[in-house]
């Protein structure tokens, strides 16, 4: 089997750390663990489990996962949130995978919890993510926000679950996903995009029909329905954001 690394960045995840790491117990050579500054257990939980840990100021998702990458000893990386944690079928796909590796990155579907349960439709599953390849041939792009693995081959499928353990309030989950959007303003208005009317109403209206209807989020129930719901509404949040900021420059250019 190809040794690897499993690659992490926390700030703050004593609460939701130790299923994860214990998920890859007897899977992983090595833990490297890149932390922005966690005032709780963070740190000492990851050093009971052996982690190596890095420290640096939050750069933005794609450049802080891309600099945990290039400190792991091994190419073959796994790379989890600390929230998330293998089911025993994905780390035995994992481990098969890796005897005889047949693409350089592989996906894996995870599955979102909310509201208490885990979804099993819309967005919330299977939602794709390439989460272990080799970092000669793929990597993280320097996205500050929605960052996704990037290869120039093929990529596989690893089967079993990622699970996504997420223990958020609605409450903290709205606050997230606001600044997100921030994120993304910033990105889409220094590369000169605008959004206009129809954006405004096409996009949360797009998202939701593809998630409720086309991926069936309806069987999800209530939890379905207000995952979708709140990310159609941020995908209106961000373009009516954008339209604020361009208005924002545009007086500042007129005085």
């Amino acid at each position: 089997m190809q040794k690897l690394s499993l690659v992490l960045i926390t700030k703050n995840a004593a609460s939701q750390l130790e299923p994860c790491l214990a998920s890859v117990r007897g899977l992983v050579d090595e833990i490297v663990m890149v932390d922005s500054g966690s005032v709780d257990a963070t740190v000492s939980l990851a050093e009971r489990h052996g982690a190596r840990i890095s420290h640096q100021d939050f750069l933005g998702f794609g450049p802080q996962k891309r600099l945990a990458v290039s400190l792991a000893s091994h190419d073959w990386v796994l790379c989890l949130d600390a929230d998330e944690r293998l089911t025993p079928e994905l780390a035995a796909a994992i481990r098969t995978e890796l005897a005889s590796p047949a693409f350089v990155a592989y996906r894996i579907a995870r599955r979102n919890s909310f509201f208490g349960r885990y979804l099993r439709h819309g967005e919330g599953y299977p939602d794709w993510n390439i989460r272990l390849f080799d970092r000669r041939r793929a990597n993280w792009t320097e996205d500050l926000v929605h960052e996704f693995v990037r290869t120039d081959s093929e990529i596989g499928t690893v089967t079993g679950d990622l699970l996504h353990d997420s223990a958020e309030e609605v409450g903290s989950y709205i606050a997230k996903q606001n600044k997100y959007t921030d994120i993304q303003v910033d990105q889409l208005f220094k590369a000169g995009k605008r959004a206009g009317v129809g954006k405004l109403v096409s996009s949360p209206l797009a998202r939701f029909i593809r998630f409720y209807l086309f991926r069936s989020g309806w069987r999800d129930g209530a939890a379905g329905f207000a995952h979708i719901a709140i990310g159609s509404f941020f995908a209106f949040v961000k373009y009516a954001k954008l339209q604020e900021r361009w208005r924002q420059h545009e007086d500042q250019q007129r005085r």
